[in-house]
């Protein structure tokens, strides 16, 4: 089977999300995947057998994934297997991904909108700074603070986030030279930071529209390899947009199981 690296969400080597993806030729078990996933040791690991599109972190599979869809659309494109609309069948429903003529990837995932909520016990502590707004969407905890600034610098606890009842952690702030900043933290599966999260923008971009008044928005992900994420908010599908760069491509020996 092939196996490929991706640096997703940058068209620079070395920087935004990497993530793995296997080009399965026959079904696999969840257990095999898993493994797979764990040797990786990346943030996700994607696993693609015909339309079928899963995605495993290091600790367990995740029901939506950004960064690794795009990775999974990137490998189609530039091996040519695929050259107009793909449409993937995922946990989270039909997610359908194209290519610009600049070489950049678009796609269409469900919308992720938040609700106001309480601040959980030990969150501030564990984020060392104090939130200016909190919300929850189906997967995450939203967390806006005062600045750009307070987002880069941030330090948090990371065993006290894992006590937090969510996928992940998103802290985020109006941005400066891009519309918003975030950083994202799910120790609960496995990922103490993501480098670039395109899940989370499902929940940042209609987070952001309502506040900036508009529904085509950059966030950027300051993470130390960082990232853009080019988002359109559009009733209840988010459309998400990046390149991506093959960084290793090969052969995966290990036999399926």
């Amino acid at each position: 089977m092939r196996l490929f690296t991706v640096d997703a969400f940058t068209d620079t080597a070395f920087k935004g999300n990497p993530a793995a993806v296997c080009l399965l030729d026959s079904p696999v078990t969840d257990r095999w995947m898993q493994s797979v996933a764990s040797e990786m040791s990346l943030s996700e690991t994607a696993f693609l057998l015909g339309d079928s599109l899963r995605w495993f972190t290091p600790a367990v599979e995740v029901t939506l994934c950004g960064h690794a869809t795009l990775a999974t659309a990137h490998v189609l494109y530039s091996t040519e297997a695929a050259t107009g609309p793909v449409e993937f069948s995922t946990a989270s429903g039909t997610l359908t991904v194209n290519r610009l003529p600049d070489g950049m990837i678009t796609m269409d995932f469900p919308a992720k909108e938040s609700a106001p909520a309480a601040l959980p016990a030990g969150l501030e502590k564990a984020l060392g700074v104090t939130p200016v707004h909190v919300a929850k969407s189906h997967l995450d905890l939203l967390v806006e603070v005062e600045s750009a600034e307070t987002v880069g610098s941030l330090a948090p606890d990371i065993d006290a986030l894992a006590a937090v009842d969510a996928r992940g952690v998103i802290v985020t702030a109006r941005g400066t030279d891009t519309d918003f900043v975030s950083r994202f933290f799910a120790p609960n599966v496995g990922v103490p930071e993501d480098p670039v999260t395109g899940s989370a923008h499902c929940a940042l971009a209609p987070y952001w529209s309502v506040r900036l008044g508009r529904t085509s928005l950059t966030g950027a992900q300051l993470s130390a390899r960082g990232g853009l994420v080019r988002v359109t908010h559009d009733g209840d599908r988010v459309h998400l947009a990046g390149h991506a760069v093959t960084i290793t491509s090969g052969t995966l020996h290990v036999p399926a199981a």
